[in-house]
């Protein structure tokens, strides 16, 4: 071997490129140690062995290939190899046979590539799952890169030419203006951006909602070079939203709007400052219809009421059910004598609705008030509910415009304060303890605080009667106290941790930013373990006072106090805010369980009550349980507990503590004196 020869020799045994030499047999008749190497096997034992027995699929003639070489007992795993072979010996010289093989280890590379190619199928996969695809604006071409998932759910075949301009056009106008502000501001500020829309697809019929995110990308000068952006298609989730949003402010009885949604339109009109009427309806004797006839049959006439009433309004005139049998008609730019004249006709059409299931007619009592620039919707609505007294007063079934003199008529009113305020300072407030039955097996878990005024006098004043004008003064403050004390006194004089209280705690009371301190104190003065003690909250309230209802909750919740939302589903306002309320518990509003026997519709309501109370880990207590058979059919639907008149009537509080064991004397003194104390504190 020459200089040269021995030169070459030494370059290609460093190689990390294996290489060999076969004879015409294809048996190896040399290799070079980095082949040795790939091959797994010494290069004493490779010279005189097959290649294709070494080396799988390895070309027998001249070409280029890419073969897969299986694990060998030298190495595990898989190896990808570039294999080449040419012949071997000098140009023009008459071939041997012999080959030389080039043998290249190229699986990192290759594993890369088929790394890269499952995560962008990966990537396409979950774009198409989860409805959501890519964009990329190319800002010195004007050129916009969709993705083929996107241009899919745009309505369009993949790799279709879709610039700004065409897509501009499926974008819904109102929105377009938006997109264009929110691009150009980031584009200028260089921040992450956002953007909801809506747009029509490739088909020019169908609309969809987008929830869009993106970020800028600079160049080295700091300007923006390109656009990135994702589309997610929100369409069925903006739907339960705007669903949700509905019901929120929807009566579920009537499909009238609810409160919630009357005083937003009173305020909404009150800040354009135009003029305009409200009036406020109250059925007459509506109650005896329930007593008399039953509840279907009242909520059947309810049903009728409320068409009867939208279908005498014009487009633009708001119609609500307060609550109860009262409903509320908003009547923008209206004048008090057109406004008194539509109320007229509203009262004949009451009248006129036959009394499905007896003889009879309903009535209705109306009071009329304007409003205009300067007033709130709480002074519109007060009018107007004096205005609806009179009518009462009057003898019902009559329309009354407010007048200043019906403020004169509140002194009747104003009485009720009085005998309440004496009544909370001589003794004259009772409670009246009402259970909550496990439905399965009779046994009373807790009991419900219901305040009752027994002061003596005459008339007799129930809850109905004296409870919201306490409500609309600061004595409901005082009375929460008064309870919340009572009840407290009473866990402390019969330690039993199995007996339990719920009390009631007003929407006023929620606004009263020292009252969970008031809680607490009174909890530890006494040393009441706090799970004993649990507030209601209406959802009314609730939702009314979010922030404030939220605040308390979060603060007595953090010490073990149970905190129950009363009234759930009554108009689905707590459906949207559920999750920011911290509660540990819901009340079934009882007009879902009054015919939960008779009708689908409330089976099916409950049934998704009791699935959202699970899923967030909250009890659920059904009301109004006043029939055997609604017994049998919440058990099927999984409620477990439940209190209505069938289950137990309220009796005096103390009736109830009569029943408990007392604790001994020296324990039951050291407990009441540290409640005294308290009190006093």
């Amino acid at each position: 071997m020459d200089g040269n020869g021995a030169l070459h020799r030494e370059v290609l045994d460093r190689a990390d490129v294996g290489f060999g030499v076969t004879d015409a047999k294809g048996t190896l008749a040399w290799v070079n140690p980095a082949l040795a190497e790939i091959l797994g096997v010494g290069v004493e034992h490779v010279v005189g062995r097959s290649l294709p027995a070494l080396l799988p699929g390895a070309p027998d003639r001249p070409r280029p290939g890419l073969a897969l070489l299986t694990p060998s007992a030298y190495r595990k795993g898989h190896r990808w190899l570039e294999v080449t072979c040419q012949p071997f010996g000098s140009t023009g010289e008459p071939s041997t046979g012999e080959l030389l093989y080039r043998v290249v280890d190229v699986t990192a590379w290759r594993d890369r590539e088929l790394e890269a190619t499952h995560e962008a199928d990966a990537l396409r996969r979950a774009q198409v799952l989860g409805r959501m695809g890519t964009w990329e604006w190319h800002i010195a071409e004007d050129r916009v890169v969709w993705s083929d998932t996107l241009l899919k759910m745009f309505g369009f075949p993949p790799d279709t030419e879709l610039d700004f301009d065409r897509y501009a056009e499926l974008v819904h106008p109102d929105d377009l203006p938006m997109i264009q502000a929110t691009l150009q501001e980031a584009m200028r500020s260089g921040a992450g951006f956002s953007y909801t829309h809506r747009m029509t697809l490739g088909d020019r019929r169908t609309e969809r909602w987008f929830e869009c995110f993106g970020e800028i990308a600079v160049g080295d000068d700091g300007a923006p070079v390109r656009v990135l952006g994702t589309a997610h298609d929100i369409t069925q989730a903006r739907r339960v939203h705007d669903e949700l949003l509905a019901l929120a402010e929807q009566d579920p009885l009537t499909g009238l709007a609810n409160r919630r949604a009357v005083t937003r339109e009173l305020e909404r009109q009150l800040a354009t400052g135009g003029p305009g009427t409200m009036l406020l309806l109250d059925l007459d004797n509506f109650k005896d219809v329930n007593d008399l006839r039953g509840h279907a049959v009242g909520d059947r006439l309810m049903k009728a009421l409320a068409a009867a009433l939208r279908s005498r309004l014009a487009p633009g005139q708001l119609i609500g059910r307060l609550g109860g049998d009262e409903f509320a008609v908003v009547l923008p730019g209206t004048a008090l004598a057109e406004a008194a004249r539509i109320a007229e006709g509203l009262r004949d059409a009451v009248a006129a609705l036959p009394l499905v299931g007896a003889t009879g007619r309903v009535t209705v009592s109306t009071g009329v008030a304007e409003y205009g620039p300067g007033d709130t919707w709480e002074l519109v609505l007060a009018n107007a509910d004096l205005a609806l007294y009179a009518s009462k007063a009057a003898g019902r079934n009559r329309v009354t415009v407010y007048e200043p003199g019906h403020y004169a008529d509140t002194a009747k009113r104003v009485s009720v304060l009085d005998r309440l305020r004496a009544a909370l300072d001589n003794g004259g407030l009772a409670l009246h303890a009402m259970p909550m039955v496990r439905l399965a097996t009779g046994k009373t878990l807790g009991h419900e605080l219901l305040l009752r005024l027994e002061d003596g006098q005459e008339p007799y004043l129930g809850p109905a009667e004296f409870l919201p004008e306490a409500e609309r003064s600061d004595l409901v403050l005082d009375i929460d106290r008064w309870v919340l004390s009572t009840a407290i006194d009473a866990l402390v004089r019969h330690p039993d941790p199995e007996l339990r209280f719920n009390v009631n705690v007003s929407g006023r009371t929620l606004e009263d930013e020292d009252f969970g301190g008031f809680v607490l104190d009174r909890l530890a003065t006494a040393g009441v373990a706090p799970g004993r003690l649990g507030l209601e909250i209406t959802e009314t309230a609730a939702v009314t006072n979010l922030d404030a209802a939220r605040a308390l909750a979060l603060q007595l919740r953090g010490f073990g106090c149970r905190i129950t939302l009363d009234d759930f589903g009554s108009g689905f306002g707590s459906f949207v805010h559920l999750k920011h309320l911290p509660i540990t518990g819901i009340k079934i509003d009882g007009e879902f369980v009054r015919s939960i026997d008779e009708r689908s519709t409330d089976a099916v309501l409950v049934a998704g009550i009791v699935q959202i109370a699970r899923g967030l880990g909250l009890s659920a207590v059904a009301e109004w349980v006043e029939r055997p058979a609604q017994v049998d059919a919440l058990m099927r639907l999984g409620v477990r507990v439940g209190q209505g008149f069938h289950l137990g009537r309220p009796v005096p509080l103390g009736q109830v503590l009569s029943a408990q064991p007392l604790p001994p004397n020296g324990a039951l003194s050291s407990r009441m004196a540290g409640a005294e104390d308290g009190a006093r504190s």
